[in-house]
């Protein structure tokens, strides 16, 4: 459980203080404005963020491991190297995002926007992408293994050298989407 409390986190963001490296452990940050908050490096294992404002966040290398994003705007936010284990972003904006080399193991993407978003290198095994928007969005060399993209839209996108082995793409629009090198399809 994260050492510092709602009122004490929200004290450092007002006052323009980084949140990097610290643990905030199921904190409750939900339903806030964390635009452009540093959290580089923080512990947000089992976090409550649902419907929060992330625009420009910088989550490089945090961990999420099983938090709560549903419904939170994360538009160019940057998650590069950072852990999504199981966790919850459904109906999440995530365009324009940067999650390179990021892990999304058995993470919930349901309807959410992951339009020109990059997750090169970016392991998205067991992903729930049902319904998800991932126009123009690059997953060369993701692995894909055993992804749900049942109705996803990958008009545009990129999957070079992607491993799609078992992945579900029924009714996914793929207009002008590269596969080249991709395994599995």
């Amino acid at each position: 459980m994260s050492q510092m409390s709602r009122d004490d986190v929200l004290n450092k963001i007002k006052a323009g203080e980084s949140l990097a490296g610290l643990d905030l452990t199921e904190i409750d940050l939900s339903y806030e404005t964390l635009k452009g908050v540093d959290f580089t490096n923080a512990n947000l294992e089992n976090a409550r963020l649902q419907n929060s404002n992330l625009e420009g966040a910088n989550l490089s290398g945090a961990n999420l491991n099983k938090a709560f994003i549903f419904g939170s705007n994360l538009h160019n936010a940057i998650l590069d190297n950072a852990s999504c284990e199981e966790t919850n972003l459904q109906d999440t904006n995530l365009e324009k995002a940067s999650m390179k080399n990021a892990n999304f193991y058995h993470t919930a993407l349901l309807g959410s926007n992951l339009d020109n978003a990059d997750l090169t290198g970016s392991n998205l095994t067991r992903a729930r992408l049902k319904r998800a928007s991932m126009r123009g969005t690059i997953l060369d060399n993701a692995n894909m293994q055993n992804a749900h993209l049942v109705r996803s839209n990958l008009t545009n996108a990129s999957l070079k050298n992607a491993n799609l082995e078992n992945a579900t793409l029924t009714n996914a629009i793929t207009d002008g989407a590269n596969f080249d090198g991709a395994s599995g399809i």
